[in-house]
């Protein structure tokens, strides 16, 4: 359990580090930025940036689930 929590932590880390400012205008500066920056504002004014958020959330949610249902299973295993 102790593996399985210390594997959670650095997941939650590494998906805050990936979702960062840093990170974003790293994809920003790889498009053209004035493309980018109108693709972001049309999605964040249509609402539609809180499906892509919900998707996304939803899609780590279930990575997730299924890592602690693995981990429980192989504990099960190794008893």
């Amino acid at each position: 359990m102790n593996r399985f929590i210390r594997t959670l932590i650095v997941l939650v880390l590494i998906n805050l580090w990936c979702l960062s400012e840093g990170s974003a205008q790293g994809v920003a500066s790889a498009m053209n930025t004035e493309e980018a920056v109108t693709m972001a504002d049309t999605m964040r004014s249509n609402g539609k940036i809180y499906v892509v958020l919900a998707v996304v959330l939803l899609i780590q949610a279930g990575l997730f689930v299924m890592l602690w249902s693995l981990d429980r299973k192989l504990s099960k295993l190794e008893a």
